[in-house]
């Protein structure tokens, strides 16, 4: 089995009403309609207090900032 990749979603305020909000359902949607369910660990953060440069993702330790939906999509299909 593949190593699992954790991706985890700044949910500080800033970041949700930033982008984080819909940029979650886009990382659900697409768990969801891949298969990757055991593949990826999911998860929130509290504010990473870096809120002017948010939303605000991690993915494998990797801090992304101002990130949108499309390039989430291709960093996740990238590292699955």
């Amino acid at each position: 089995m593949a190593e699992k990749i954790a991706v985890a979603l700044c949910m500080g305020s800033s970041c949700f009403a930033r982008g984080n909000r819909h940029l979650l359902e886009v990382v659900e949607d697409l768990i969801r309609q891949n298969g990757w369910q055991d593949r990826v660990v999911l998860s929130g953060l509290r504010c990473t207090n870096r809120c002017a440069d948010g939303p605000n993702i991690t993915i494998d330790g990797t801090l992304y900032q101002n990130i949108d939906a499309n390039t989430l999509v291709e960093i996740l299909k990238n590292a699955l």
